[in-house]
């Protein structure tokens, strides 16, 4: 019995929160021929400004973060752009999109973290969790025309301004979409596009934390 009960306050023993700083650690992925999209890292805030621009700002995430089950963040937005198919290659522009980036344990034991997006991108032992304000339908997924099956995306917000609070379960969005349980968070990445419907978005992200 006294080792059972020892058991079980392990298991009932909260993970630590890990608060998610935006600051010189992050790296941008531009595209060539299209304007970046601006961020602004202030600490625990991002700022976005995108203005007929594309690109994606990334976070390599230490093996302290891989066995992450949640994730919380604020954001809002009082510059929109208009509601697009995101089902479809070009003309999908959304607001925010917030990718949470997954290996299997064994390959994230062996990741380099200074691999940088790009390869992240094309390593096709990462499936991907990815969040958006756009596009319109709330709370619908779809699987993103552009990774052949390895990410997908839900709509969290459609178009429009306002803010708002998140709390996410990836672990249950993860064994929902895929069929088994992730085995290891090792990067987050944000993009903000308008370029194919010329527009502009002012948003920010802030108080972003993993459990």
């Amino acid at each position: 019995m006294k080792y059972l009960t020892i058991a079980l306050a392990i298991l009932a023993t909260p993970t630590l929160a890990q608060p998610i700083q935006f600051d010189t650690s992050w790296e941008d992925l531009t595209f060539r021929g299209i304007n970046a999209t601006e961020y602004g890292y202030n600490g625990n805030t991002l700022v976005i400004q995108a203005d007929n621009s594309s690109s994606v700002t990334y976070k390599a995430l230490p093996p302290s973060a891989f066995e992450t089950t949640r994730a919380s963040w604020n954001w809002a937005v009082s510059q929109s752009v208009p509601v697009t198919d995101l089902t479809r290659k070009g003309g999908d522009d959304r607001n925010v999109t917030i990718y949470f980036m997954f290996l299997d344990r064994k390959s994230a034991d062996k990741l380099d973290t200074g691999d940088g997006l790009s390869k992240m991108l094309r390593n096709r032992k990462v499936r991907m969790l990815l969040y958006i304000w756009g596009g319109e339908g709330d709370g619908t997924v779809h699987p993103s025309p552009y990774f052949k099956g390895r990410g997908f995306y839900t709509i969290l917000r459609d178009s429009g301004t306002g803010s708002a609070r998140e709390n996410i379960d990836l672990v249950a969005d993860y064994t929902r979409i895929f069929g088994e349980a992730p085995e290891a968070l090792v990067g987050i990445a944000i993009s903000s596009d308008s370029d194919d419907t010329d527009s502009s978005v002012r948003a920010e992200i802030s108080e972003m934390v993993l459990e």
